[in-house]
């Protein structure tokens, strides 16, 4: 397969990679500019930067790259080994590592009236919706018309039912802490690129209690949003839809969320 159809693939599937391209190379190296390999969630490979040691690094930084999203020019020298050189060519060369994620989803979960509102402009936004929420009733293209697909399903089994991954944003809207007690050990476990949940910090507070004594790791909790959103005092659905998908907009393109004018 060429590396090529194998980009096509990965986007037609959703599936996510990293493609390592040679950008530059300098005298003698197993491989030149232009050389590509797009290495698969899994660990699975397609093409080759060289081989060898070279290989390994560029993989181990690949890793990286897939969990935090950011993109790298990695640099090697293949002189001296002794010195942490990759090689004894001679040569150099230069190694550009990105990210290959599917289209961002916003998955709602719980779809009230903040819910639909998330819904709403996160559609408008760009992203593709889905719509998860026990109560099969609410979990409908009538409730929410916007929604790309639906999961009428309890929380904890949702990462059986769409892949979840760094490009996936999990938007918890649910009602009540019980609820949230019951399906985030599985939302967790799934590492989704973003976990946000709606309430008080009190609320907060007794899910975090509750999730630690049912033996979930406090550096998991850790990562989750609560309250989720940007401070903008909102109050109406809208208003509060609009924070939360600030902040998610804020930690996609690593902004800062202060004023322009600072």
């Amino acid at each position: 397969m060429s590396i090529y159809q194998a980009l096509a693939d990965l986007e037609k599937n959703g599936d996510w990679g990293v493609l390592c391209t040679i950008v530059h190379s300098q005298g003698s190296t197993p491989r030149h500019a232009g050389s590509k390999m797009l290495i698969y969630a899994d660990g699975r490979i397609v093409g080759s930067v060289g081989g060898g040691e070279v290989e390994l690094r560029v993989r181990q930084e690949a890793a990286e790259v897939m969990k935090d999203g950011v993109a790298r020019l990695l640099h090697y020298s293949m002189v001296s080994p002794e010195r942490g050189d990759v090689g004894v060519c001679g040569g150099s060369l230069e190694v550009f590592v990105e990210p290959i994620f599917p289209r961002p989803t916003v998955v709602v979960i719980g779809a009230g009236h903040v819910g639909k509102a998330v819904v709403h402009l996160a559609h408008w936004l760009g992203f593709q919706v889905a719509v998860a929420d026990d109560r099969a009733e609410f979990c409908t293209p009538e409730e929410n018309p916007e929604a790309d697909a639906f999961y009428p399903v309890p929380m904890a089994e949702l990462p059986n039912c769409l892949r979840i991954g760094p490009s996936t944003y999990l938007v918890l809207t649910t009602r009540g802490s019980s609820v949230d007690v019951e399906g985030l050990p599985a939302l967790l476990a799934a590492k989704p690129g973003y976990i946000g949940v709606i309430g008080s910090k009190r609320r907060w507070a007794v899910t975090r209690k509750a999730l630690l004594e049912a033996g979930v790791a406090e550096s998991e909790l850790n990562v989750v949003h609560s309250p989720m959103g940007l401070e903008l005092e909102a109050e109406t659905p809208e208003e509060i839809a609009v924070s939360i998908m600030a902040e998610i907009i804020m930690l996609r393109r690593r902004g800062t969320g202060k004023q322009m004018k600072e």
